[in-house]
């Protein structure tokens, strides 16, 4: 005779379907952001455009500035406390690296905080990496337009109650564009600075 099962088996398989549940929702995600990085998905734009923003001066610069070359563009801010040094630091080392392989490209700095984020701080921000990172911010609606091209996520969340406490949460991407303007790769921002140039210099080469 089989002997009625007991009361305690459920929550032992419990983990189990917590850790399947996880898998797929893993899997999922993954098959997504390989969709979104590539812009096949159906009805999507693809990433990026066209876009104005101010320079080190104030001046109008257009991404029309920049055609004939790669830009690789990253979105952060200079109140970041970790990250954004932390790649840019990266992209330094990176044309550093490739030396004469890298004079077809242009880093690019835009900001998502472009209240605090003026062009003089933008400027100072950017040489302190690498006197080639072109610094870039706007007004408010100017970097929502470009985040938005780009599919940006950025989003302010206060850590005090004064007007400048707060903290920018923002996707972390780098984004390699050709010759042309058009998306061609995304480049993992936490790669060190010989990993990204290798990487670049592959992608440069092959697009």
């Amino acid at each position: 005779m089989e002997e009625p099962q007991s009361g305690n088996e459920t929550p032992k398989r419990a983990p189990l379907y917590a850790l399947m549940a996880l898998l797929v929702a893993v899997l999922l995600i993954g098959a997504g952001s390989f969709v979104w990085l590539s812009g096949t998905m159906p009805g999507k734009p693809a990433i990026g455009g066209p876009f104005t923003l101010e320079g080190a001066h104030g001046q109008a610069v257009s991404s029309a500035a920049f055609r004939g070359k790669y830009m690789l563009i990253y979105f952060g801010y200079t109140y970041c406390p970790d990250v954004c040094p932390t790649t840019l630091t990266a992209v330094a080392a990176a044309l550093d690296k490739m030396g004469a392989k890298g004079a077809a490209l242009v880093p690019i700095f835009i900001t998502v905080d472009p209240a605090r984020d003026t062009p003089a701080v933008m400027q100072r921000y950017a040489a302190a990496f690498s006197p080639r990172i072109v610094g870039l911010t706007g007004s408010a609606a100017q970097i929502a337009a470009v985040e938005k091209e780009y599919r940006v996520y950025a989003a302010k969340h206060k850590t005090g109650p004064g007007p400048n406490d707060y903290l920018m949460d923002h996707s972390s991407l780098l984004y390699l564009m050709g010759p042309d303007g058009k998306f061609l790769a995304p480049v993992r921002a936490d790669e060190s600075g010989a990993e990204m140039a290798r990487d670049l210099e592959s992608l440069m080469h092959t697009g």
